[in-house]
């Protein structure tokens, strides 16, 4: 069993990207597809799909990105709030991910946005991860 989805995830996606998978299967969950979609809009994910496995239970499929030398368009993904700690910061404290070039994900009550929209909204909340 599974405590923390979205470090699975997170782990799931750079263990693909080390192996140089074109992709990666997951379980799906809405938080999960939420995530994908950010890192799809930002270009950090080529594409995302909702697939089913060998059961017929749901997953999403993410497809990676990569550079023309193959190399990760994702350098670094970080998991911040954790569940043994949580980590809330209000719309003026959401940090800036490596000078702004990278982005941190934040759940707000509007649903999970990148800091940049975060800020554009005036929205706190938990901080999710970072992805540089």
């Amino acid at each position: 069993m599974i405590t923390d989805q979205i470090a699975d995830l997170l782990t799931r996606i750079r263990n693909a990207q080390g192996a140089g998978h074109p992709a990666v299967a997951i379980p799906a969950s809405k938080t999960k597809e939420r995530i994908l979609n950010l890192l799809c809009e930002e270009g950090y994910v080529a594409k995302v799909e909702a697939a089913q496995d060998l059961a017929g239970k749901p997953q999403l499929k993410a497809f990676l990105k990569y550079n023309p030398r193959g190399e990760p368009v994702i350098k670094e993904l970080r998991r911040i709030s954790r569940p043994g700690r949580r980590i809330y910061v209000g719309k003026d404290e959401i940090p800036l991910n490596r000078g702004g070039l990278g982005i941190v994900i934040v759940s707000t009550s509007k649903g999970m946005l990148s800091d940049q929209a975060a800020r554009k909204a005036g929205l706190g909340g938990e901080l999710v991860c970072s992805v540089f």
